[in-house]
């Protein structure tokens, strides 16, 4: 894949996870980890918002990791980095994630006294012009797609274009929606992790299946989704197995590979599914999907093949 660098698969982040047992620990008694507001005191109010998004993004990661795990089905914070804090810490974290939880939470504290000392005014909605720099795309650029239902059947491209640019989110249109595989017409939404959290009715979504920062060996889970078919969906688990740059569609990419696997009902029965997803670890922008499995909404290839720019 390019340059991106291939390793193999470790169990590390598996281990980590089952050697954490004991008693867990409610999240309201996590006192934070205390950080200076002297720290940030050099920064611009833009960069102090952003570093807020990021510590929210990660926050949100910890929560989803535990709900995960113990099921309570406590956290539903849908898109976007305007995570309530009051629900993260009525999860019951414990071992890494607890400490991780008690270290955003003292940084985002850390954060805010920074912001009100320095009379910064409230975020913007939109993405800073600094960040929005950094994107490998622009707003009003378009995403061409080479869609498949798989692989050996006929290629159609669909387009998506950049509408909004938000802290946190990036809003698309489909432009020349059309028939199976291609992308419903409508509005798309995707957070920087690479998640989508809304579709047009019968297009795929994955609304909590990536993490922020992917990093090698990282493991995840989630669902996929068809919007619109709430019986119709897929019980996820990947793992990042490579990383780094790579050049697509011309453009270049902070690539993360992650291989899923997982299984969905087929009748009374139940059925595999198993593929990989690349997305840009900067934008979250999708740059691959090879989705496998006997049930058909779960049989897709998709591949980014270039970006068309504006006007």
């Amino acid at each position: 894949m390019g340059s991106v660098h291939l390793l193999g698969i470790t169990a590390l982040s598996l281990a980590l996870s089952a050697g954490l047992s004991g008693c867990a620990t409610r999240a309201v008694d996590v006192a934070p980890v205390p950080a200076s507001p002297a720290e940030f005191m050099t920064w611009d109010c833009a960069r102090i918002d952003d570093e807020r998004d990021l510590v929210q993004q990660r926050a949100t990661d910890v929560a989803w990791t535990v709900d995960e795990r113990v099921g309570t089905n406590i956290v539903a914070l849908g898109m976007g980095v305007a995570v309530f804090w009051p629900a993260l810490l009525a999860m019951r974290p414990d071992g890494l994630e607890a400490a991780d939880l008690a270290r955003l939470k003292g940084r985002y504290e850390a954060l805010a006294v920074a912001a009100r000392d320095k009379g910064c005014p409230p975020a913007a909605e939109s993405l800073s012009a600094a960040r929005a720099a950094a994107l490998p795309m622009a707003l009003g650029e378009r995403l061409v797609y080479e869609d498949r239902l798989d692989a050996r059947g006929p290629a159609r491209e669909s387009t998506l274009a950049v509408s909004a640019l938000r802290r946190g989110e990036i809003e698309y249109r489909s432009v020349d929606a059309g028939p199976p595989p291609q992308p419903a017409a409508g509005r798309w939404l995707q957070d920087l992790a690479g998640n989508i959290a809304q579709a047009p009715p019968g297009a795929l979504f994955w609304p909590r299946l990536l993490r922020a920062d992917l990093t090698l060996g990282m493991v995840t889970a989630g669902e996929l989704f068809v919007a619109g078919d709430p019986q119709t969906r897929a019980r996820m688990r990947g793992q990042v197995v490579a990383v780094g740059p790579q050049m697509v569609a011309g453009r270049r990419f902070d690539a993360a590979v992650v291989e899923l696997f997982g299984d969905t009902p087929l009748g009374d029965a139940i059925t595999r599914v198993d593929g990989v997803i690349v997305i840009d670890r900067i934008s979250g922008v999708l740059l691959r999907l090879d989705l496998r499995s006997a049930v058909g909404a779960f049989s897709l290839q998709r591949r980014l093949v270039r970006v068309e720019r504006a006007g």
